[in-house]
């Protein structure tokens, strides 16, 4: 829309050099899921399922608290050299986890390795080497590494298991973080300047608006619900496969292969008739509601191989669903000239979602048996329902960026006041320090020659 140009080489090289880097840590957190649990117990300290899902799912605290500190770092210090620092984080993180002889080495290597948390600085990175018009492509295909990630480390995870075990797939994260240095040494180019943007960075300042923001607030509870299910799963049904189906855990892609393959079947059309029909909250909800008659199946499935198979079918329709939806319900929803902040805090909730799921699927486990996992899931899933059903209508909207030139504040304001008068356009926000207008438009109404005679630089 209003610009037909296409990505520039050097955009290109950006977005796969950095969705690379993105997908190399991702693979370093996804690969040891479907496996570790078993390994884990029999380590020293780790017939406890407590201290299991401690380590799953330590990573996830101490990312959650550094998330947007690094981020913010970035402005100052220079993204590389934030990204470098997470790296090698990451890679001795993953040393000490490899290196470890009881489960409580592995807790501390876990949470070593949540405290690279790269990802806002590397988003960062991302918005100064991509042109306004063509960051959302960008983000996509970070978006798309990182979904492909999980998916691959479902499988490859049990195959390396059996190959070089858990130690080695802990060593293995590290050399890959440590090549991921080289990547962006080498192959992300250095951007000419850095300045904040609002549309990839948190602004401290908004901060209180995005968390007293409603419609935002319940999807953050969603993707800490959605993960904290996910991290706690993975405490109980590595066993469960092993104990109804005499499948021991290197063959456990088996399993994953058929049901990712089956998820992705359903996930594509649900998606592509939300987008298109303007129908992403029904598709939302009915998400919802098949992730918690999944949890609910789960319940008594857990003693049964094929209802394990079957109700892990149905989580992963739902949960590749969301997945994949919830940061363009993000995007709709955000303020504009907000969304920065609104996908930083976003993230947060996500990596809490992780350490709070380990850890109490680890202890439900423990003292109430698998059972009780599925139940605290379909508890939390439950109250995700009713927050999804109390959803204001999603808008038919797009986030559009376009680069303006120097101006004054109250040049700003009136540029602001005259691009919300144009037909299409639901909400302007012109950030005269960024040199951007961010709108909101529906693309079915929208005025595009009145726009271009406002930007004439699009």
């Amino acid at each position: 829309m209003l610009s037909s140009e296409r990505m520039s080489p050097l955009e290109l090289r950006a977005s796969i050099g950095l969705a690379s880097i993105y997908g190399l840590r991702m693979l370093g957190m996804f690969l040891i899921l479907p496996v570790f649990a078993v390994y884990a117990e029999h380590l020293p300290g780790g017939e406890s399922h407590t201290l299991i899902g401690l380590a799953l799912g330590m990573y996830g605290l101490t990312q959650a608290i550094l998330q947007l500190p690094f981020g913010m770092a970035s402005d100052h210090f220079g993204r590389k050299r934030v990204i470098y620092f997470g790296l090698l984080l990451f890679a001795l993180g993953s040393f000490v986890a490899a290196s470890a002889h009881d489960i409580y080495m592995v807790i501390i290597g876990r949470a070593i390795q949540g405290a690279g948390a790269i990802s806002a600085a590397v988003t960062a990175l991302l918005a100064d080497l991509t042109r306004e018009e063509h960051r959302t492509k960008a983000m996509a295909v970070i978006g798309m590494t990182i979904g492909l990630t999980f998916a691959l480390s479902l499988v490859l995870g049990p195959a390396l298991y059996h190959l070089i075990n858990i130690p080695g797939i802990f060593a293995m994260t590290g050399v890959l973080a440590l090549l991921a240095i080289v990547v962006v040494k080498t192959a992300v180019p250095d951007p000419r300047h850095s300045h904040f943007h609002s549309d990839a960075e948190a602004a401290p300042a908004k901060l209180r608006d995005v968390l007293r923001n409603r419609e935002l607030s319940r999807l953050n509870f969603g993707i800490f619900a959605l993960h904290a299910v996910q991290m706690s799963m993975f405490v109980v049904v590595p066993f469960a496969l092993k104990q109804t189906g005499g499948i021991d855990a290197n063959h456990h892609w088996q399993v994953y292969l058929p049901v990712m393959i089956i998820s992705f079947l359903f996930m594509v059309p649900a998606i592509i008739y939300g987008e298109k029909k303007a129908r992403l909250k029904e598709v939302f909800i009915a998400s919802v509601a098949l992730m918690l008659a999944a949890q609910l199946a789960f319940i008594t499935a857990i003693q049964h191989f094929w209802g394990i198979f079957i109700a892990l079918s149905v989580y992963f329709v739902a949960f590749n669903i969301l997945e994949a939806s919830l940061p363009s319900i993000i995007s709709k929803i955000a303020p504009a000239g907000s969304k920065g902040t609104a996908i930083g805090v976003y993230n947060t909730f996500q990596s809490l979602g992780f350490f709070v799921g380990g850890a109490m699927g680890g202890l439900l486990s423990s003292y109430f048996g698998a059972s009780a996992v599925f139940m605290f899931g379909a508890g939390l899933i439950g109250v995700w329902l009713v927050l999804a059903f109390r959803m204001k209508p999603l808008p038919a909207v797009k986030n559009l960026m376009f680069p303006v030139r120097e101006l004054s504040a109250a040049e700003a304001r009136r540029l602001e006041e005259r691009l919300a008068g144009v037909r299409g356009v639901t909400e302007a926000k012109v950030i005269a320090e960024e040199n951007t207008a961010y709108l909101k438009v529906d693309g079915r109404r929208l005025d595009e020659q009145a726009l271009r005679a406002l930007l004439p630089s699009t």
